[in-house]
């Protein structure tokens, strides 16, 4: 029999709905309250911490993503050769994960992860400046894995192309974890290893005595001067500095200034600073193309960051002669690398030798900031040390778009001497017009972002000149005779890259025959010059952001155009309409195509016409080398064959070798090799010697202890 539930008077059943409905509404009102709370406090620094640990916790969850695929894009690049365009897929993914959840952090401001500290337990996050080092290398990286795919499913080592692929993983994987470790053992650790991958890599591609010898010179000197990295990181963990400049502040001014001076050599011989610098020119050559741009336009990059970690945030020194010996470092290597780069005939050099001029110009800008930081002028600081970020960032695309177009002329031409090629503009559309963006980026010319860099640079030392003693007044004057001049000299040199690569006649069968490579090589092109062109139209956006990764906290404000305080402004979205549009009026003044004389041939003094007759590398440069042949020293040969009487052949050799390496490398060398022969003498080989040996250091030690040099 069913049972009947009992029947509610119509009253009470009203006054249940009535309460039921008054609940709803009590909590409709509370989570408005909420919500509105949230929306005026908006999603930020001051965010509701609810949405706070959704963002903390989605943002973290994308970069271990990002971290996975290109660890798991590496392995599967190395299993199977027709896997290797998958697992360069997967890294490219990855890699603009990561560069992602950089650009949330650099935005929004708030950290992720753990904190820096000075224990040995390994942790990682991520902060303001690693942010914005996280979106240089995706920046630089993601154009460079989608030419590898191209350029190492074309190689003729299956077995190399595959480890290259893993190796490259590899060393993205190390890059970004220099800059997330937030201990001791996770930063030493993961510097080591962005040192021996791409040794690994230059080795699995060639092997020859060239590439050896380059390897060899790369390790040893990226290992004595990274001693100074283990110094300095190993000092301030002791003192329980990394994160706290309080700490190494209260231990004293010579501890801070080893610490400094650590850094300086540690992390500037990465770097590439002059006279630190011997590594760079021979190592960047010889690598893969892809695995150049990214140390050319990363690895010295994540050198940067570590110095700017020490220097900016953890050392609590103030004292100028930090800024003033970086200042010199800074002039030295724009000077010098712009010089020897105007003497290189080998385009992958001209480029290395690029590489240490730009990294001079951002050392510049960061001594500037710390000489103002330490007179208190914290606008001018922030602008400074703005203007070092941008530089870095404008030539990490830069330069990772010519060493990449360097590649693609390499495999269509089978050489890089200049004097060997030409004509290329014609037969290599996409990687010409990439080589050209490029170009005119690196020789600083509007509107591209170098520009704009190097304008902030230069009025942060015009500045420096005009308002400060007279011994940095001094010093920042000779910072921008030094400074223009390099610009100058870089402007020439390129001017010659462009005119000798992409211009002219071809001076070979196989540069006639050049035509534009794989897809995926051309997009990696073009995605580097775009991204030229977009910096340099964003610089006066881009600047007020980067201002704010520094720790002195000065905001300034965002404009269109560029303007510093007490100058004039550089108008870039104005600049680049004028320059479209002017060549434009003056074709369609012209005759808009229309030919008005008939084509002749290039009178060639009654010779056929043919590539020897063109411009040489040599040639190009003789006035500026003659004027600075006191400082270039170039080495000279003439050797003449004659025959019967009568000279048959005559051959002439230049050779312009590096001021610092046959001033100080050098003379080291053959020092050490001459105490090397003396030392070898001491192995005999003879047990009674060895017994002797140590009789004798027995002796000498009973005889401190017992004067009490030893306890």
């Amino acid at each position: 029999m069913t049972e009947r539930a009992p029947v509610r008077p119509l009253g009470e059943a009203l006054g249940s709905a009535r309460a039921a409905r008054d609940r709803l509404r009590n909590r409709a009102l509370a989570g408005r309250a909420e919500l509105n709370s949230c929306e005026v406090h908006k999603i930020g620094r001051n965010a509701c911490p609810s949405h706070q640990t959704a963002v903390v916790q989605l943002l973290a969850a994308v970069a271990v993503t990002g971290g996975l695929l290109l660890l798991f894009g590496g392995l599967l690049g190395a299993l199977r050769h027709a896997l290797i365009g998958a697992g360069l897929a997967l890294q490219a993914a990855g890699t603009a994960l990561l560069g992602s959840s950089g650009v949330v952090v650099l935005l929004d401001g708030r950290p992720l992860g753990a904190h820096f500290h000075s224990s040995l337990s390994p942790a990682l996050g991520v902060d303001r400046l690693s942010a914005f080092f996280f979106l240089l290398l995706a920046g630089a990286a993601l154009p460079a894995l989608i030419f590898a795919r191209g350029y190492l499913t074309a190689l003729r080592e299956r077995a190399a192309a595959r480890l290259i692929t893993a190796l490259t993983a590899g060393f993205l994987a190390a890059l970004f974890g220099v800059l997330a470790a937030r201990d001791l053992v996770s930063f030493l650790t993961f510097w080591e290893l962005m040192t021996l991958l791409p040794a690994a890599a230059m080795l699995a591609a060639r092997r020859d005595a060239v590439v050896r010898s380059a390897v060899y010179v790369y390790l040893a000197l990226t290992h004595l001067g990274g001693a100074g990295v283990w110094i300095a990181l190993l000092v301030l963990a002791q003192h329980g500095a990394i994160g706290n400049p309080a700490a190494l502040a209260a231990a004293g001014t010579a501890t801070q200034a080893g610490v400094a001076a650590a850094a300086l050599i540690g992390f500037g011989t990465k770097a590439g600073l002059i006279p630190l610098h011997s590594w760079l020119p021979r190592a960047h050559p010889v690598a893969p193309a892809h695995l150049s741009a990214l140390m050319s336009a990363a690895m010295t990059k994540v050198a940067l960051y570590g110095l700017i970690r020490v220097l900016f945030f953890w050392l609590g020194e103030r004292s100028l002669w930090v800024a003033l010996v970086l200042l010199g470092l800074g002039l030295a290597s724009t000077f010098g690398g712009a010089l020897w780069a105007v003497a290189q005939h080998e385009l992958k050099r001209v480029l290395a030798y690029s590489t240490i001029e730009n990294v001079g110009v951002v050392a510049i800008a960061l001594a500037a900031a710390l000489i103002y930081r330490h007179d208190g002028e914290r606008v001018w600081a922030s602008i400074a040390f703005g203007a070092a970020l941008l530089h870095a960032l404008n030539h990490a695309l830069a330069k990772s778009g010519l060493f990449l177009g360097a590649g693609a002329i390499e495999r269509a031409v089978g050489t890089l001497e200049l004097d060997r090629l030409g004509g290329l503009a014609a037969r290599m559309r996409w990687a010409g017009g990439g080589m050209l963006v490029g170009s005119a980026a690196i020789a600083g010319l509007p509107p591209l972002g170098l520009f704009a860099s190097e304008w902030l640079a230069l009025q942060a030392l015009i500045h420096l000149a005009f308002t400060h003693r007279a011994g940095i007044a001094l010093a920042a004057a000779v910072s921008v005779a030094g400074l223009g001049a390099s610009v100058g000299l870089a402007a020439l040199g390129f001017s010659r890259v462009v005119g000798l690569t992409l211009l002219g006649r071809p001076r070979s069968a196989r540069g006639a025959a050049a035509t534009d490579p794989a897809l995926s090589m051309r997009v990696g092109i073009v995605l580097s010059a775009a991204g030229c062109l977009i910096l340099g139209l964003l610089a006066g956006e881009l600047l007020p952001l980067l201002a704010r990764v520094t720790p002195l906290g000065a905001a300034l404000p965002r404009r269109v155009t560029l303007q510093v305080p007490g100058s004039g402004l550089l108008p870039a979205p104005g600049l680049t309409v004028a320059l479209v549009l002017l060549p434009a009026c003056i074709w369609w003044l012209s005759g808009a195509g229309r030919r008005a004389a008939a084509p002749a041939p290039t009178w060639a003094c009654g010779q056929p016409l043919s590539g020897e007759l063109e411009w040489t590398s040599a040639g190009f440069t003789k006035p500026i080398r003659i004027v600075l042949e006191g400082l270039l020293r170039p080495r000279r040969g003439l050797r003449t064959v004659v025959e019967n009487g009568v000279v048959q052949e005559l051959t002439y050799t230049s050779e312009t070798p590096s001021l610092v390496d046959r001033a100080l490398y050098e003379p080291a060398i053959r020092a050490g090799l001459r105490a090397a022969a003396v030392t070898r003498r001491l192995q005999s080989g003879n047990v009674r010697t060895y017994a002797a040996y140590l009789l004798v250091a027995l002796i000498v030690a009973m005889a401190l202890t017992a004067g009490g040099v030893l306890s």
